[in-house]
């Protein structure tokens, strides 16, 4: 077990008195997402069973619908890997940040920069490429009997179900930050990427994402028995009209009921939108309950986040990277949700109204906001809040 330094032990005590101040708002509340956020929690998303991966073909490959990995055995370097699969060792090394001797673990997953065939058949030109790219340049061309070709176990077919997502490691993830992202366990996500006993992932490393264990099919509803077929009008007596026995009430009109307020659903085309765009940038990443509970906004680093809709801070606080994360509490059990977000301009308490200033959006690759929106218990899709 791993030591427990005196800082994570001050962070630790500093988020339980956090969580302890946090304890005197209506509900309670853990904003960095890992707990209750308004009730609601991601802990049992994050732990989900997840399937099995794949199995290798005989090269150790194994072909997904977009694109292909090559899964390394026991004793595999870079190179060998690349010899196996037919593939030049320099461009299978720059595509996964490795340098062509560096060993690889058991299982360790390597992303393939293009396909290498399938079992549909023989990739020639890959096969000729590596020949050349192989080929000692002495200026002239030598010729030599080739020996007759030698049968080969056929590729596996194309893995069946989801394909997973592709992750490529930025500079600063974790394993744990790049689980809690998808919202899977680290061990399912280390056993899926042949990760050492530390969970170490390095700058530029791609990562496959474990698929989620797939409901067992529904079992078919019986078939509806057989009833009578009976012409129209028969089976049953036509009823009198009320207008034909007695004389209609009195109509009484009442006042129209007072327009519901906009942040409590989502809206239709007959309005505004009921949440305003937190930054004015493009969508990278959309919603996908259980996957990503919100939406990435990228735009310029340094652009003001606004708030979505008129409401209270109800929390500041930071994820486990130290980047700010801020709640805002509107009517009806509505949050909004900001995260990897500086230079916050609020403080909680304050009351926000639509469009007003909350923070800006960190520099470099990291220009983007992660925006949520909880309703009740649950995370719902931002985007139609926000047509």
């Amino acid at each position: 077990m791993r030591a427990v330094s005196k800082s994570e032990m001050r962070r630790c005590a500093s988020c339980i008195a956090m969580l302890a101040i946090l304890a005197g708002c209506e509900g309670p509340l853990d904003y960095d997402l890992r707990g209750n956020v308004g009730g609601f929690s991601t802990t049992d998303a994050a732990l989900a069973a997840t399937a099995s991966r794949p199995a290798p073909d005989a090269r150790g490959v194994i072909t997904y619908p977009n694109y292909q990995v090559a899964v390394a055995r026991n004793g595999d370097t870079v190179g060998s890997v690349a010899a196996r699969i037919g593939m030049p060792v320099a461009e299978l090394a720059r595509f996964n940040g490795l340098q062509p001797n560096d060993s690889l673990r058991d299982g360790e997953v390597l992303a393939l920069p293009r396909s290498v065939g399938t079992a549909s058949g023989v990739d020639i030109a890959t096969i000729a490429g590596t020949a050349i790219d192989q080929a000692p340049d002495t200026g002239s061309v030598q010729t030599s009997t080739l020996q007759p070709a030698q049968p080969t176990a056929a590729p596996a077919p194309v893995a069946s179900g989801p394909e997973p997502i592709r992750h490529k490691v930025k500079r600063g993830e974790t394993a744990y930050t790049i689980s809690r992202l998808y919202q899977v366990s680290v061990e399912s996500l280390a056993e899926w990427n042949g990760l050492g006993s530390d969970f170490t992932v390095r700058e530029d490393q791609y990562l496959l994402i474990p698929v989620k264990d797939q409901a067992a099919p529904r079992a078919a509803a019986p078939a509806a028995t057989a009833t009578a077929v009976t012409q129209p009008g028969e089976g049953s007596p036509t009823p009198t009209p009320p207008s034909a026995t007695q004389p209609l009430p009195d109509e009484k009109v009442t006042a129209a009921a007072p327009a519901p307020d906009v942040t409590a659903e989502a809206p239709t085309n007959s309005g505004s939108s009921a949440l305003a765009m937190p930054v004015n940038g493009t969508i990278i990443r959309t919603y996908a309950k259980g996957k990503n509970e919100g939406i990435d906004i990228a735009a310029a680093a340094g652009a003001s986040v606004t708030a979505a809709e008129s409401g209270t801070v109800a929390a500041i606080t930071q994820d486990a990277d130290q980047v700010p994360i801020i709640v805002v509490k509107h009517n009806n059990d509505l949050l909004t949700v900001y995260a990897n977000v500086e230079k916050i301009t609020v403080k909680k308490g304050d009351r926000v109204r639509r469009g007003q200033k909350v923070a800006s959006l960190r520099g470099g690759d990291n220009a983007y906001v992660h925006f949520e929106v909880r309703k009740g218990f649950e995370s719902v899709d931002p985007e139609p809040y926000l047509k």
